[in-house]
Order: structure tokens, then sequence, then C-alpha cells
């Protein structure tokens, strides 16, 4: 497996999101679980390895992320209208201040039509963060539906701003836990949603959604945040 570059998380490194995607594609499971043990180099030959039903991305012989069977078991909370979802991304916190400007999801440094430009800002009045996101249609397959890696992108970046209510502390993507209901069509009008779910120690804990115009969760994920010294 090779990542472009221009699928880059913090600057060097892929984004969690968009490898733990690909990864999953690799396995036959409606839910899968990710844990990424190093940032995921760019333009570079990783080697994969299957075991039974995990499979393990390596660099030489060190191990960056490891894909096994998941299971997500969580409430998903209503989703605001998407007249909140745009107003909310106008108070993204990442406009201002941005650890990661050139993260392909939500780096307000990529161009239209270069990153997804998936903007969470706080809902008001809630504990949600939210932006809207239309996908190009160069994101879609043959059908012009959204393609499943691109769907794992969207779940990603908006964990971490609702774990900090908003703002954006230096964080990595540890774990990562998703399952796609159903492929929207690009073009179509989604809300990407936020929650958190907690802290440990350095660790904290988010879901995150992908919503239709119907209502219709297209797709959600746990993951797992670690804060960086």
């Amino acid at each position: 497996m090779i990542i472009s570059s221009r699928f880059n998380g913090p600057d060097g490194s892929a984004n969690g999101g968009y490898t733990c995607g690909k990864l999953s594609l690799l396995l036959d499971e409606e839910c899968v679980e990710v844990t990424l043990r190093l940032p995921p180099p760019l333009d570079k030959d990783l080697d994969l390895r299957r075991e039974g039903g995990v499979v393990e991305l390596l660099d030489g012989d060190q191990t960056v992320a490891v894909a096994k069977p998941g299971e997500l078991d969580m409430e998903i909370p209503e989703p605001p209208t998407w007249a909140q979802t745009l107003a909310a991304s106008e108070r993204y916190a990442g406009h201002s201040d941005h650890p990661f400007p050139h993260c392909f999801v939500c780096g307000p440094g990529r161009d239209p039509g270069d990153g997804l430009r998936i903007f969470a800002g706080p809902v008001e009045g809630s504990e949600l963060v939210a932006s809207s996101w239309i996908p190009a249609p160069e994101l879609g397959d043959a059908e012009g539906v959204v393609r499943p890696e691109f769907l794992w992108c969207a779940l990603d970046c908006p964990g971490a701003f609702a774990v900090d209510q908003g703002t954006f502390q230096p964080r990595v993507l540890g774990r990562f836990t998703a399952q796609v209901f159903h492929r929207p069509k690009v073009e179509e009008q989604l809300r990407v949603i936020g929650w958190p779910l907690g802290t440990q120690r350095r660790k904290a804990f988010a879901g995150t959604a992908v919503v239709d115009s119907s209502d219709r969760v297209c797709a959600a994920a746990r993951a797992v945040w670690i804060a960086l010294s």
C-alpha cells in the first residue's frame, strides 16, 4: 500500500481516517476496528500482512496499524438542522488557529476540491460539533456514490474537535472503530457531527456520524484520541 501525500493529516504523515478506511476495505466485515501504532508514512511502499481476520500495515519491521473486526455500540444524537450545521461551521475554531492547517479532512489551508474542508464547530445549546459536507464528484465510484475510505475520513477529525468542545488541542488518532451503513451520493448535502464520550488521562473518546438530508445515518464511528505532549 502507498498512501499519497495528498491524504496527509499532520504534516509529514497520513490522515488517520484515510489510513483506517483503506485498511477497512481489506476486511469483509460490516464494522472494523483499526489501531494506529505509528504515524503512517506518505509516498512509501508499505507492506500488508494478513493472519486470519487481522490485517497489519507494516513499515519494514515496524507495525504502523492493525485492522480487525470491530463492534460499534453507541447511541447517535439527533443531528442539527442544515441551517444549524452551517452556523456551526462558521464557528469552527480551526478558521483562526489550527495545529495541522493542511490536513486533508479539516485543514483550512486546503483549497476547495483538494481537501474535504470539513469544519466542525460547536452547535449552540448542545455538546455537538457539526459541519456541512458536499462530497466532490471525484470522491465517488463509478455509480456516483461516495467511496468508503472518504466516509471514514469524514468521521475522523470532527471527533477531535468534539472532545475539546469546539477547540482543537494537538491530538492524534489512536484507535478508530467505524461502520458504513449507507453510502450517499456525491454532491449530496451531508452533515457530519461529533460528540464527546469522556476522557481518561491522555486519552479522549468521541463519537462521530455522517447524516444525509433525510436524517439517515450513513456511517458512524467511535474514536480514541491521544493528547500530544
